[in-house]
């Protein structure tokens, strides 16, 4: 764990127009630095920007002004086949559903090997084989899903596979993009035993997109709280999850489910009281 950042983005913005002169600032100023070998967990709702964030950090989308660098180079979008393979040495990014990257025909040690020939060139076709399992085996998975069709693996299989693709890169950074949150929570807490595993092993850098506080503070070092393209509060998990400042962040702790919760009367309206009063 290093306090230098792998990630530095400044001063993002990011506007969509929705036509008839509508538009929604998807981000509006956004700052963040994820620290190298650490998590940083980005939170917020739906439509508060952080998957947006995530897409510009990696270049899938192109931010209106603002800078990225990753291990101090700067990230731009491009379609060049010789950057995109250099940026995804160094970042890979895990979605929700993993089903996007699976070929529906193909036994899913395909999108391994997929992978591998793009940045293992060494290898002939009985090494990637190789690698492929070695792979499976670090994700918890076994040759028998390996030769199997999506179809035939549980959620949690499909994201294991997902995580292999991503770590078949060799990344330092890897983006996961509510990447837990469709599995149910006895799956979850497989997979993010997993992500802390291979962390330590190979010495990732996570960002963390998620709306899932329950989450946060089993996996990450950091987070930032995300609310209408801004960034309302940051420090270490400690900071932000035992003594929040802002409003809606406590409307977020105090809303999420945990042991023995039950919600309290009028807390909700109050604390969304207090976070409009401060949009004002």
């Amino acid at each position: 764990m290093s306090d230098a950042p792998i990630i530095q983005a400044q001063h993002l913005k990011r506007t969509f127009h929705l036509g008839r002169g509508a538009s929604v600032a998807a981000l509006d100023d956004v700052s963040c630095e994820l620290r190298e070998g650490t998590c940083l967990a980005v939170v917020g709702e739906s439509g508060s920007g952080k998957s947006t964030l995530a897409r510009v950090i990696v270049g899938l989308e192109s931010a209106d002004s603002g800078t990225v660098r990753i291990a101090g180079t700067d990230v731009k979008p491009t379609t060049a086949r010789r950057q995109l393979r250099e940026r995804a040495k160094l970042v890979q990014m895990v979605f929700q559903d993993p089903q996007g990257s699976l070929n529906r025909s193909l036994p899913v040690a395909a999108t391994i090997d997929e992978m591998l020939q793009a940045h293992r060139p060494d290898l002939d076709r009985a090494g990637r084989r190789a690698r492929t399992l070695e792979l499976f085996h670090e994700v918890g998975l076994t040759e028998r899903h390996a030769d199997a069709k999506p179809a035939a693996l549980s959620g949690g299989q499909k994201q294991r596979v997902a995580i292999a693709r991503a770590l078949a890169a060799e990344p330092k950074i890897i983006v996961l993009d509510e990447a837990v949150s469709a599995l149910d929570v006895s799956v979850q807490a497989q997979v993010l035993a997993l992500l802390k595993q291979l962390r330590a092993e190979h010495g990732l850098s996570y960002l963390f997109i998620t709306h899932d506080l329950s989450v946060v503070r089993d996996i990450a070092d950091d987070v930032v709280v995300m609310r209408k393209g801004r960034i309302i509060e940051r420090g270490t998990v400690g900071e932000v999850l035992d003594a929040p400042v802002d409003p809606y962040t406590k409307l977020l702790i105090a809303s999420a489910p945990r042991p023995g919760w039950k919600p309290r009367r009028g807390l909700r309206d109050a604390l969304l009281g207090e976070a409009q009063a401060t949009d004002a």
